[in-house]
């Protein structure tokens, strides 16, 4: 969330910011509408307050009864105005928090204008394209060919968008969770193994509400959210808190399911396990204070691109221009990996460094040594990395001629030792 005096003192930088993500900037508008009322709703009823108060010491002063019952009968009559007030001033920050609740975060000026992720820039690739002597198929005939996908059952059991996996696959993607995980405990994160659910506030928090609700996932009964991502538990683990310096940065990673609604049409996404209902994902977070924010920026990217490189894929690096830009990202690198089967990119992880915006949300603030006060922490997210599309790479890149599957070599301890996955 935006601070409002930003808004307040700055408009223009805030209308500025929503065009370039191509949004319409009359909200500022409106919420310096909302602010100019509520702060002369606010002197308002404190003036009431404040007449109520000396009258209410007057009237218990007073001798002459006929007197004090006027004055008794005036102040019952401010009291009544003093209710109608404060009613107009709890709807107008109603209003007023609805608004900014909607508003994104402001792009860093690095970040380059666009309107889609097709103006995200490509700022290197690594790796070389694999070249085949044969035709390399797509993962939704290599997996079933292999026995190791099932979409068949998947729709049986859950409907569209749902797949099972089966054997060497399901340990393949096991194996990539645990090893993901293991390398970014060496990369200096602590795990955690939160909740696949949680409440309202959690995800109001981290940004997912208002305005993504209707891709998620809610038990109603228990008036719960499932995750759409463990960047939503991570951000509320430290939900109201004041941390100290000392505690700064705080690195975690965390491996989850994650739910989301995909409404899709046919299109090149349908085919295969590339967007669905419930994927998995291994996510790195942290919290720092503001003038880190841009070095532990540089480095989840490092460790993103570390697993990447580590598992043999070639990859590329692209700067998400504002029409792509996430609600809460201040600046936002993507990982792509290729993928020879589908012929195309995929990404697998998005880095971004989101500034105070979650912070704010979350009420997350840490106490600076060398002053008085708190400030808000800046914090960071970062995929590392998504599954299934990670687990579409492995599979279309180290195909081979006969339709078996190498397997990483990084991988092999946790897959029992087996060094190809071929039809069973």
């Amino acid at each position: 969330m935006l601070d409002i005096k930003l808004i307040r003192e700055n408009p223009a930088l805030v209308r500025e910011a929503l065009v370039k993500r191509q949004m319409d900037p009359s909200p500022v508008d409106q919420i310096l509408s909302l602010d100019e009322k509520r702060r002369e709703l606010i002197v308002n009823v404190e003036e009431m307050r404040s007449e109520r108060n000396a009258v209410s010491k007057e009237i218990g002063r007073m001798k002459d009864k006929d007197a004090r019952q006027e004055k008794i009968d005036a102040m019952r009559s401010l009291g009544e105005r003093i209710d109608s007030v404060d009613a107009d001033l709890q709807s107008v920050e109603t209003a007023l928090n609805e608004l900014l609740s909607a508003i994104p975060n402001i792009p860093d000026p690095d970040v380059p204008v666009g309107v889609d992720d097709s103006d995200n820039i490509v700022l290197r690739t690594v790796g070389e394209i694999p070249e085949f002597d044969f035709e390399p198929k797509p993962h939704w005939d290599l997996g079933p060919d292999l026995g190791i996908i099932d979409f068949d059952r998947g729709v049986k059991l859950a409907g569209s968008r749902f797949y099972v996996l089966s054997g060497a696959g399901a340990l393949l993607q096991r194996a990539l969770i645990f090893w993901m995980v293991d390398l970014h405990i060496r990369q200096g994160y602590l795990e955690k193994y939160p909740p696949y659910m949680v409440r309202e506030e959690i995800m109001f928090g981290s940004g997912q509400l208002p305005k993504f609700r209707d891709n998620l996932y809610r038990d109603i009964e228990e008036d719960l959210f499932w995750v759409p991502t463990a960047e939503v538990p991570l951000t509320g683990l430290h939900l109201g808190e004041i941390l100290d310096e000392e505690q700064l940065p705080i690195r975690y990673t965390a491996y989850t399911a994650c739910f989301r609604r995909e409404k899709m049409s046919a299109g090149r996404d349908v085919r295969g396990i590339k967007r669905g209902h419930q994927f998995d994902k291994v996510e790195m977070y942290t919290y720092c204070k503001p003038e880190d924010s841009v070095d532990e920026h540089t480095k989840m990217l490092r460790d993103a691109e570390e697993t990447v490189a580590a598992l043999g894929l070639p990859y590329r690096v692209l700067l998400q221009s504002t029409g792509d830009l996430g609600f809460s990202s201040h600046k936002t690198y993507d990982l792509e990996v290729w993928a020879p089967g589908c012929g195309e990119w995929l990404e697998i992880s998005s880095i971004s460094n989101v500034g105070d915006f979650q912070a704010r949300r979350a009420g997350i603030r840490y106490r600076p040594n060398d002053s008085k006060g708190t400030q808000f922490v800046h914090t960071l997210n970062g995929s590392g990395l998504g599954m299934p599309r990670t687990l579409i790479a492995v599979l279309e890149n180290y195909q081979q001629a006969d339709g078996s599957v190498v397997i990483p070599e990084v991988l092999r301890p946790l897959m029992h030792g087996a060094e190809v996955i071929r039809t069973s």
